[in-house]
């Protein structure tokens, strides 16, 4: 029988940063005993694990099993770009919405420092030089003839597009944003940088791609973030303290990009995001103003700046102006990445989207500490990945 309602019962993560003793195996397996730990229940209550470890080795679910516990059940392998952990969460918890099963463990794990900028890779048939035919011609990438495929260029790119498109948004706009969320990073013990930065620190840090200098983009680092779902009739039969810890998932969207002859030339995260964003504040019944805090993908911080827009924090062509208000600061009336975000909690790029997840788990929960959201009843986690992937989970805290 579907399950009515589904239900984050435990999640984890470990600290994010440089991990020199620990493989992707071993920082998984840590992520996930300390998930089901959380949630008050071992491996042997699993009825399914999603996992994604997208610059490792294939087979990462069931290496996990290896781990920590194999008991036959079905193992998913997830690779969806920065999108990977969402969707790891996505299939166990479309395994339980199904009827298929009542827990479910999701799993993203990464082992990315030192590995520099990312980048797609021009594709030319010979090395030298590109023809308009076959496969490779007609999805041939942009870097070097129209624009880049290196994540940095191509966000700058993003933002810039903004900016000229609305105006309001300048090089120390962008720079304001990187100073608070790395502000915000101070008090997240898990984070890859606990630094504060001036604005003139970051503008005059080394520039990437303008406008992103090195303080405004995200930190590649090593971790793992696992997280126990499960389903409304087993929760009711569990003790009153695990359901009053439990959060539930009102939401859970995955999209990916529409046609559009405009992405040839330059992916659009605007409308990937937009069309995930509309779903699931409709598949939830609130509207962006029912949020309590955000996590978003602010791989750099001209991401962070459009997604105000594609998440309907703001009105259209606002987000300069709504970040002037200070509403996204931890203490406004919007809070965004109060865990520092990706450009200073750190990237690993397959645990991210269910690190956001247990970010705002922690504030439902009442748990975050000093950088605690006080009353915090709704938050919404984003995510995307280029290839093209957004995802996104709307979490309620429990009625207990």
């Amino acid at each position: 029988m579907a399950s009515d309602d589904v239900w984050i019962l435990g999640i984890n993560m470990t600290k994010f940063g440089k991990h020199t003793d620990k493989d992707t195996v071993d920082l998984a397996s840590q992520a996930a005993m300390a998930a089901l730990a959380d949630g008050g229940v071992t491996m042997a209550d699993m009825g399914v694990i999603a996992a994604g470890c997208l610059m490792g080795q294939g087979g990462i679910a069931q290496m996990i099993q290896k781990q920590i516990g194999q008991t036959g059940i079905p193992a998913y392998n997830v690779s969806n770009a920065c999108a990977t952990g969402a969707t790891a969460l996505r299939v166990a918890y479309m395994s339980i919405k199904s009827g298929e099963c009542d827990f479910g463990l999701a799993v993203g794990v990464e082992k990315l420092s030192g590995v520099g900028l990312l980048s797609g890779g021009s594709r030319k048939d010979d090395g030298k030089t590109w023809n308009r035919a076959g496969r490779y011609g007609a999805v041939a990438a942009t870097d070097g003839r129209i624009g880049t495929d290196t994540m940095p260029g191509v966000f700058a790119q993003v933002g810039m597009e903004y900016a000229h498109k609305y105006g309001g948004a300048d090089f120390a706009l962008f720079a304001g944003i990187s100073e608070k969320n790395h502000a915000h990073s101070t008090l997240n013990p898990l984070a890859a940088y606990q630094k504060r930065f001036t604005l003139d620190e970051i503008m005059n840090d080394m520039m990437i791609a303008y406008p992103n200098t090195r303080a405004m983009c995200s930190a590649n680092c090593d971790g793992g973030a696992a997280a126990v779902l499960v389903s409304d009739a087993k929760l009711k039969t569990l003790s009153l303290e695990q359901q009053r810890r439990a959060v539930k998932i009102s939401a859970s969207i995955l999209t990916s990009d529409p046609y559009q002859e405009a992405c040839q030339v330059l992916p659009d995260v605007n409308t990937l995001t937009r069309r995930a964003a509309e779903q699931a504040y409709a598949k939830a019944g609130i509207g962006p103003e029912d949020l309590d805090l955000v996590e978003l993908h602010d791989c750099f911080a001209t991401a962070e700046l459009v997604h105000y827009d594609n998440l309907m924090l703001c009105e259209p062509g606002g987000a300069a102006d709504f970040f002037k208000s200070g509403a996204t600061w931890r203490d406004g009336s919007m809070p965004v990445n109060v865990s520092g975000g990706l450009e200073s909690k750190g990237h690993p790029i397959a645990a991210t989207g269910i690190a956001n997840v247990w970010e705002v788990c922690h504030h439902l929960r009442n748990e975050a500490g000093d950088r605690q959201i006080q009353g915090a009843k709704v938050g919404l986690a984003h995510v995307i990945g280029l290839g093209s992937a957004c995802g996104i989970h709307i979490l309620e805290k429990s009625g207990l």
